[in-house]
């Protein structure tokens, strides 16, 4: 039997690779030497080379920026954003590494620790779907629930929060040649910062002329769809799902956020990227199925 196009290598010091016909497109780091788990490289399909990079290109007190993360700035009023410890986010456990044609899909559970208390505020249960696309693209599908481990808690109103990306240097705007646009045809950090939009993408040259770019899709099921973005023509973009209100969630009413980020060649392509995510909001979320005979892990489906 051939093996799957699309497989997980889980590798020494805590790290996994994500492979597409035995090839890296992707990789997830958890060490415990670091305060939250973030994934590194995100290689491009045209360079070979990453599309995210590690830290600010100019600014030596943002090494908290780490190519593609989750973080919240204020979690019961405490700090997960910057690199201070603590609070820490932890992997607990991984709970299936599924290969396949279509996908490859890691799902972990996550702890968001304040550092004094040894049981963790909330539990993250994230699922990494990594989606081959043609000629070398790749989706990073990225589905998390967040629920508390108390009656409730309270995510405090912010920018800041939940999912992250850092471009590389040459493809932002500041220091590179890119160019950053929004599902609303709009241009650049001032016409897009804390504006909503459905989509949002950092598109530029990379090292040997090759065009490339990463749009970064929010799902309709997200609460507060378009979500509002928080950009900087420095590279950086996140979705911002607490921008207009605080959110309290409960064990039974848990926060759930779904995001795709589109690989792509060549420079952004709006009526594409829209065609996409039509397609990402017709996708049926992940779940975990019971685990097959001999197996402790579990499975994960399209719900």
């Amino acid at each position: 039997m051939p093996s799957p196009r699309c497989t997980l290598l889980p590798l020494p010091d805590h790290q996994v690779a994500f492979l597409v016909d035995g090839r890296e497109r992707l990789r997830w780091h958890y060490g415990p030497q670091y305060p939250r788990p973030f994934f590194y490289p995100l290689t491009g399909p045209a360079s070979g080379v990453s599309l995210t990079r590690m830290g600010h290109p100019g600014a030596p007190d943002h090494d908290h920026h780490r190519s593609i993360w989750f973080a919240h700035n204020k979690v019961l009023g405490i700090d997960f954003w910057a690199d201070r410890k603590p609070p820490t986010i932890r992997q607990l456990d991984w709970l299936c590494y599924q290969d396949g044609d279509a996908e490859a899909v890691m799902a972990v559970k996550l702890g968001w620790f304040d550092g004094h208390d040894p049981k963790p505020l909330l539990q993250q249960d994230l699922f990494a779907a990594l989606i081959p696309g043609p000629q070398d693209e790749t989706m990073l599908e990225l589905q998390s629930t967040f629920r508390p481990t108390a009656t409730s808690l309270e995510f405090g109103k912010t920018n800041f929060g939940f999912l992250a990306v850092r471009v590389a240097k040459a493809i932002s705007a500041a220091f590179g040649n890119g160019r950053l646009t929004n599902g609303e045809g709009k241009v650049g950090e001032a016409a897009i910062f804390e504006k909503a939009a459905k989509w949002v993408d950092y598109s530029g040259e990379q090292p040997g002329g090759h065009k490339e770019g990463i749009t970064y899709f929010d799902h309709p099921s997200n609460p507060g769809h378009p979500t509002s973005w928080h950009v900087r023509d420095d590279g950086w973009m996140g979705a911002s799902a607490c921008f207009n209100a605080p959110r309290t969630i409960t064990a039974d009413e848990p926060l759930k956020l779904r995001y795709l980020l589109h690989v792509h060649r060549g420079l952004i392509a709006a009526k594409s990227a829209d065609e996409i995510f039509t397609l990402f909001a017709a996708r049926k979320p992940l779940e975990l199925v019971k685990a097959p005979a001999k197996s402790t892990a579990w499975g994960v489906k399209r719900g």
